[in-house]
Order: structure tokens, then C-alpha cells, then sequence
């Protein structure tokens, strides 16, 4: 698995080094058109490499698609790529985008690479071998108590409604409520242990495939919102630190 490990960061980081030359702080879109353009070339520029590169590494592994990224995988090895986690943090010349790739065993992440060409970072785990970031182990948070707990959440595509009664709920409780447009970096900062619950209606698996693992890695608990293990096809995520999984189920069920 550590050869895996090395020959899939190795084609990330060469992914990742083609969208940081691209790449420049002025860059201001004009419209979602613009954006969605743009997106459009990133896209191509990561697929191109990693698409050959990837099958390569593990020919038998099949590609999740738009249509699997909400639905239980069937048995076999999967590759769930995002060719550019943040890309419109990008469009906008803003930081936090990253190339991200998992590999998906039996309906199980197994490996991980999250790289982030700004600031030159990359995480990794694989099952049962920890977590890491630049080679240093992860871990998460130790709190317990709710009420000194920073919670962090992603917008969802439609339940706006249940949405804001949640934020309102944990606006009540927790010490600080963060929400952000992509799901992988709010996920890396759990399993470093700078803030303690993530959360997340309407998740695709492209998107929390990789952060799964590595919060896992890290000493998380990882379920969907009924509390059973969080596997693809679950419609939502709860990931936390193991002091606080419990009791932020419980308020969120109460939405």
C-alpha cells in the first residue's frame, strides 16, 4: 500500500503543479459563465494527467462518474477524483483548492491524497496507517464539552430551510459556526485538530471521500446522521472529534 501511496502523490503533485502555474491571485470572473469556464479548463488540465496516470497505477480500478456520486458504489476498486476541490476559490484568485483523489474499496475509503499546491501541502492516509500532513502525523481534537466546540458545515444544494434551523441551533451551543463552499478543507482541519465537528446535507462522494479517511485516520468518528458508519450513497455527514460525535448527533437529529 506505501507504493500505491507514493505513485498516486506523486501523480497528484504533478496535477496540482500544472493548475499552480496557471494560477494567479488577480483573477476576477465576471460572471457565472466566466466561472463555469474556467472551471471547465482546470478540469481538463488535472484529467488529462491523472486519468492515465491513475489507470496506469491500478487498471482495474473503475472512475466514479456524475451519476455515482450520490449512490452506493458496486464491489470493486474506485477511483473518486476532484480534479480541482475549490475551484472557485481559484476563479476568484483566492487560496484553498486543492487536487484530491481517494481510492474507494468496496464501498470503503482506503487511501488518500489531498494536495494543495498554496501552501505546498499534502495530506495522506491510508487504512489502518494513520494520517498525515507533510509527514506529520494528524490527530483530532480532545474536547468534550459542547459549548467550546468550533463546528464547520457546507451549504447545501437545496435544503436551505433545515439548513438554517441547524445553524440556528448550533449558533445556540457551539463556541463558533463556520460554513464553507468546499467540503475537503474543513475536513483537514478536523483531523488537525483546529476545529472539532464538520457536517454536511446533500454530500457527493467526490467531495468527502478523501476527508472521510483522513479524519477517520486522525482518531475521528465519521457517520451519516442516523449514527450508522458513513458510507457512499448517504445522503449526509457527521464527522467529529470522538469527545463531541455523540452529543452533535443528537442536536442535529433534533432538526
Amino acid at each position: 500500500m506505501e507504493e500505491l501511496l507514493t505513485d498516486v502523490t506523486a501523480a497528484v503533485h504533478r496535477a496540482g503543479k500544472a493548475l499552480l502555474a496557471e494560477y494567479t491571485e488577480s483573477a476576477r470572473p465576471a460572471d457565472r459563465n466566466d466561472m463555469a469556464r474556467g472551471g471547465r479548463h482546470l478540469d481538463a488540465i488535472v484529467t488529462a494527467i491523472l486519468e492515465p496516470a491513475l489507470s496506469a497505477i491500478r487498471p482495474d480500478a473503475r472512475w466514479v462518474g456524475d451519476d455515482q456520486e450520490m449512490t452506493v458504489l458496486p464491489p470493486g476498486e474506485w477511483w473518486a477524483v476532484d480534479p480541482i476541490e475549490g475551484g472557485v476559490n481559484y476563479v476568484h484568485g483566492m487560496d484553498q483548492w486543492a487536487v484530491t483523489v481517494a481510492l474507494v474499496r468496496d464501498n470503503v475509503p482506503v487511501l488518500a491524497v489531498v494536495y494543495e499546491p498554496v501552501p505546498d501541502r499534502t495530506w495522506t492516509a491510508v487504512r489502518g496507517g494513520g494520517a498525515y500532513v507533510n509527514g506529520q502525523p494528524l490527530g483530532v481534537s480532545a474536547k468534550k464539552a459542547v459549548d467550546a466546540a468550533i463546528v464547520t458545515m457546507t451549504q447545501p444544494r437545496t435544503k436551505n430551510r433545515e439548513f438554517g434551523a441547524a445553524v440556528a441551533a448550533l449558533l445556540d451551543r457551539a463556541l463558533f459556526v463556520r460554513s464553507t463552499v468546499p467540503s475537503t478543507f474543513p475536513q483537514l482541519d478536523l483531523a488537525a485538530g483546529h476545529v472539532d465537528v464538520y457536517w454536511q446535507y446533500e454530500c457527493d462522494l467526490i467531495g468527502v471521500a478523501a476527508g472521510v479517511l483522513l479524519v477517520t485516520e486522525a482518531g475521528g468518528v465519521v457517520t451519516n446522521l442516523r449514527g450508522t458508519a458513513w458510507q457512499p450513497g448517504d445522503a449526509d455527514i457527521l464527522a467529529a472529534a470522538p469527545g463531541l460525535h455523540e452529543a452533535f448527533l443528537s442536536i442535529l437529529r433534533e432538526i
